[in-house]
């Protein structure tokens, strides 16, 4: 199956660079922000790469109407936004970290 020594040591080298690669990656998803809105940004959220939400914003304009329940679903939706923005944030970032190494043939990390 394998060659002997030198395609373990390959492989276990790999998976060292790996381990300090995705560790890197994982505090890098610290810093990656996304920030979805809804209704043309009257609402915007920011996560950061590990979806907690770092922020609100809500256009002062929303307060004059009294139905807080548009104001819920508009700051879900803007959530939405967000969360659906970084997924495609964090896997083009884990894609860069894991894109080049193979271990056995045709397998994948993202």
């Amino acid at each position: 199956m394998f060659g002997g020594t030198k395609d373990w040591d390959a492989i276990i080298g790999q998976a060292q660079d790996m381990q300090t690669k995705m560790a890197t990656l994982q505090t890098e998803l610290e810093l990656i922000t996304a920030t979805g809105d809804a209704v043309g940004g009257l609402v915007s959220v920011t996560l950061n790469g590990k979806s907690i939400l770092k922020s609100i914003s809500i256009d002062s304009s929303l307060f004059t109407s009294s139905d807080v329940g548009i104001l819920e679903d508009l700051i879900v939706a803007a959530h939405d936004d967000a969360r659906k923005k970084l997924g495609i944030l964090v896997e083009a970032k884990t894609q860069e970290v894991t894109g080049n190494l193979h271990f056995f043939p045709g397998m994948k990390f993202s």
